[in-house]
């Protein structure tokens, strides 16, 4: 009988680890969107929207060269486009609290010529939806902002939700999750003609996940330094 190469154990090493693994969360804590692509990174607004999601090549925080995200809206009707919002249902969908995430931080820019009060918005238990949580304090960005960092807590004491809904059930099976404006803590929000810019879309771990990661980190780099050859 042929003795296996060692490709072979290799290959079936591999086999028998990812068999034993757990499933990947759809979400991960650090993830980010930089639109550093040349899309939209799925982000996407109701249709037929006269100015949907554009990407941007240059211009974002960092300057030239850094793409964003441009959201518009116009304010002027009741049809698509009156008011601001945009959702994603890709890589922002999954378990929020399994994976660790307790608040999302974004780079925007509040183009103007209105002032906004944004809000997260997660969808869950379907689709179609059966539970819904948004952010019940707004993160106020003045018209004219310029770019700067905001920061959405997304656990369930920071979220609320409509009548009959379940906020943990929102944060656990997301499938839509939604960036929008509102002045009261309900969905959807008001109608406003602004321009907003939006970056560096990112997944912030709890605290002691943060603290565990950077000190796993840490360890891992002096035990490489130790096993330097001198």
């Amino acid at each position: 009988m042929p003795r296996p190469t060692l490709a072979a154990a290799a290959t079936l090493l591999a086999l028998v680890a990812g068999l034993a693994a757990p499933p990947a969360l759809a979400l991960s804590p650090g993830q980010s969107d930089s639109f550093q692509d040349g899309t939209t990174l799925g982000w996407a607004a109701g249709a037929p929207h006269p100015a949907p999601p554009e990407h941007v090549a240059t211009g974002g925080p960092a300057g030239a060269g850094d793409g964003y995200l441009l959201l518009r809206a116009f304010g002027s009707s009741f049809g698509a486009g009156s008011r601001l919002v945009a959702f994603n249902r890709a890589q922002w969908a999954g378990d929020y609290s399994a994976a660790g995430i307790t608040m999302l931080t974004m780079d925007v820019n509040n183009f103007g010529p209105s002032d906004l009060s944004l809000r997260l918005l997660f969808e869950g238990g379907g689709p179609p939806t059966t539970d819904a949580a948004w952010s019940a304090a707004p993160v106020f960005v003045p018209a004219g902002s310029g770019w700067q960092r905001v920061a959405f807590p997304i656990t369930v004491a920071d979220l609320a939700a409509p009548p009959g809904h379940d906020i943990a059930t929102a944060l656990g099976n997301t499938h839509t999750l939604r960036l929008y404006h509102s002045l009261a803590s309900t969905f959807p929000g008001d109608m406003i003609s602004v321009t907003l810019g939006v970056d560096n879309i990112t997944a912030v771990p709890e605290p002691a996940g943060a603290l565990l990661l950077a000190g796993g980190l840490a360890a891992l780099a002096a035990r490489r330094r130790w096993q330097r050859p001198a």
